[in-house]
Formats: structure tokens, sequence, C-alpha cells
């Protein structure tokens, strides 16, 4: 059964300036159990909330198959990892997560392509290694709740 293995909503961009120098510190408290989604603006409390550059793209998601042994999302900065779901598969077509409190319909816009940054923080070799594999980014179309554990998935024509 696909799962919702990881969640992150990040107030603070932590990768800035060259990937040598490092990322800023992670926030306290940026990996959480749940997160509110809001049709249009993205995840409450996420950088990219409200964003009008972003809007189409304000929530992320990757799944586990895609990443090294013990890499998460503090390291690939994605929103949501998932598990038994091949979103990289999934653009333009409209995935539905629910994790029990009701469907939240994501539209899936583009890939999301790694950078430099993940030889950094995943390590060597992890740039080219997610290319093709790196997870989408998703226009949200529900407000909803998604937490972490058993998520059921469905997957539709977008509309």
């Amino acid at each position: 059964m696909p799962e919702i293995v990881e969640l992150l909503a990040s107030p603070s961009h932590r990768y800035v300036g060259r990937p040598a120098d490092g990322p800023l510190p992670a926030p306290v408290g940026e990996l959480v159990e749940e997160i509110r989604i809001r049709a249009g603006l993205g995840i409450v409390g996420d950088r990219y909330f409200g964003k009008p550059a972003h809007r189409e793209a304000s929530v992320t998601v990757i799944t586990r198959e895609s990443l090294p042994a013990g890499a998460g999302l503090a390291a690939v900065r994605r929103n949501i990892l998932v598990a038994g779901i091949a979103v990289d598969d999934l653009v333009g077509a409209v995935l539905i997560l629910d994790s029990g409190d009701g469907p939240v319909r994501l539209r899936v816009r583009r890939a999301a392509h790694p950078c430099a940054w993940m030889d950094v923080t995943v390590g060597p070799g992890a740039w080219k290694a997610l290319r093709g594999k790196g997870g989408v980014r998703c226009e949200p179309l529900d407000d909803g709740v998604l937490r972490l554990g058993p998520v059921t998935a469905t997957v539709t024509a977008a509309a």
C-alpha cells in the first residue's frame, strides 16, 4: 500500500550561494507529521506558500524509490516523500492523495529537476543519479490535510 513517509514545510530557503559553501542550518520543526494545504496557495507555513511565481508548483512530491538509502526530504527539499507511487510519470495528470482526512488533488505541472546541491546534501553523484526522477512540482487544487502513514493514491487525467 502506498504511504506518505515524510512531510516537510520549511519557512526558509536554505540553499543560497554556491553548493560548495553548504546549506544554511535547517529550521527547527520543518519535518512535520501533517501539512495543511490551501488550493492555489500551497502548504501553510512553507517558504513558497502564496508566492505568485510558485502557485503552479508550490507542492513538491518525490518517491522514496528514487532516493539513495538514508536520504530524506531535508536533503532533497521536496515537501512530500511517498513510497509506492511512481510520481515522475505523472506530469500532466492529477494526483489525488487521501491520508484519512479527505482527498487532496494535486495537478502535476512539471518535473522537479535536481540541482548541483544534491551532490552536497545527498552525496556525491546524486545530482546525476536523480535526473529524470527528482520528483514533481504540483499545483494544489483543494484545501486539505495530509498526514504521515498509509495513503490512498489515485491518478486522473487533468481536466
